[in-house]
């Protein structure tokens, strides 16, 4: 699942839980489901940190793009 479709199912699991129509095996169902989701949501968000280039200045005035070092 990407991260869009997590954060969706992640709303949609926050909305359920706060109708409180949801028993509680139900709720820690969701409950689980929710963390996992947010861990691979967070998963993906350490991917593309590793992904973003840092602008760095050159002592000549210019720019050069590199990798950011985590």
């Amino acid at each position: 699942m990407n991260f869009e479709k997590s954060l969706r199912r992640l709303d949609e699991i926050m909305a359920e839980l706060e109708s409180e129509q949801v028993g509680l095996d139900a709720s820690l169902k969701l409950f689980e489901e929710g963390i996992e989701l947010l861990r691979a949501a967070s998963a993906e968000l350490d991917k593309a940190e590793t992904k973003v280039h840092l602008l760095l200045e050159r002592s000549e005035g210019g720019f050069e793009l590199r990798e950011m070092d985590l």
